[in-house]
């Protein structure tokens, strides 16, 4: 079925307002260009079949991002997917009208090459049918934002009600141990990140081994590096941790395959420079 672009602002009714019935995705722009669309994109369609959507004609969309894109030159672009009003209750519409809404935006400011983070008291709620998706509603993202205000704390590290370690509020996480990366598994938990699968995949063509698993807060303390990573900010090496009181846990020197996988997604347009 094709989808409507629509205006920016949404609709009263829609499903997205009532329900966080939809998706979304956040793109970095760079010369007029929307890096690694297609990837946003495939995200995009499969979530919305999870959730139930029809299938879609994603030309619409492409040339909407693409004009968009070349209209901003440089900065964020969030594409937000729908599926539409449909009235009060939570059935939804026999045949919704999907509804795509782009907001553009300027980069924040990112340059830090080094960040501190902290825990968060937050915990992620276990949920498989949801587990890996952009979905809209990111309640528990936003609690856990609301935990500091610091401005040199730049993310926030989520477990999961169990204890596991799944991401950050709004990156993924990846640690170093004898040169193997390590990332949480997201079955359960979390947003499956563009970049997380990118640099799954290009790590190992590059014979770098990965694993993905379960792990504690004890994994990580014993890493020899953390980074963290998503489509805007790239890749940003963790240098502190600190604890939900704000009180310093662990230090890690900049690790060198870091900046040999940016590198490598910087060469193939996955992130913005």
């Amino acid at each position: 079925m094709q989808i409507h672009i629509a205006p920016k602002t949404l609709a009263a009714q829609d499903r997205a307002v009532f329900y966080g019935d939809g998706l979304f995705s956040t793109i970095a722009v760079q010369q007029g260009q929307a890096l690694a669309w297609a990837y946003h994109q495939e995200r995009l369609v499969q979530d919305s079949q999870r959730l139930g959507f029809p299938l879609w004609d994603a030309s619409a969309l492409d040339q909407a991002v693409a004009d968009t894109a070349a209209q901003m030159q440089s900065g964020v672009l969030k594409c937000l997917l729908s599926r539409g009003s449909g009235g009060r209750g939570y059935f939804p519409p026999n045949k919704p009208a999907l509804q795509v809404y782009l907001y553009s935006y300027p980069f924040p400011d990112y340059s830090s090459e080094e960040v501190c983070v902290r825990l968060c008291q937050t915990r992620l709620a276990q949920q498989p049918l949801l587990a890996g998706m952009k979905h809209l509603n990111r309640l528990e993202q936003v609690m856990a934002r609301q935990e500091w205000q610091d401005s040199h704390i730049r993310e926030g590290l989520l477990c999961d009600t169990q204890g596991w370690l799944i991401e950050g509020c709004m990156s993924n996480l990846f640690f170093i141990k004898n040169t193997r990366l390590y990332t949480p598994d997201l079955s359960q938990a979390g947003v499956a990140g563009i970049i997380r699968g990118r640099i799954i995949d290009l790590s190992r063509q590059l014979g770098i081994s990965v694993s993905v698993g379960q792990y504690r807060l004890e994994d990580l303390r014993l890493a020899d590096g953390v980074f963290i990573c998503n489509s805007i900010m790239g890749l940003c090496s963790v240098n502190q941790l600190l604890d939900t009181q704000q009180q310093r846990l662990q230090q890690w020197p900049a690790h060198p395959l870091v900046q040999r996988l940016k590198s490598a997604l910087l060469t193939q347009q996955w992130i913005a420079s």
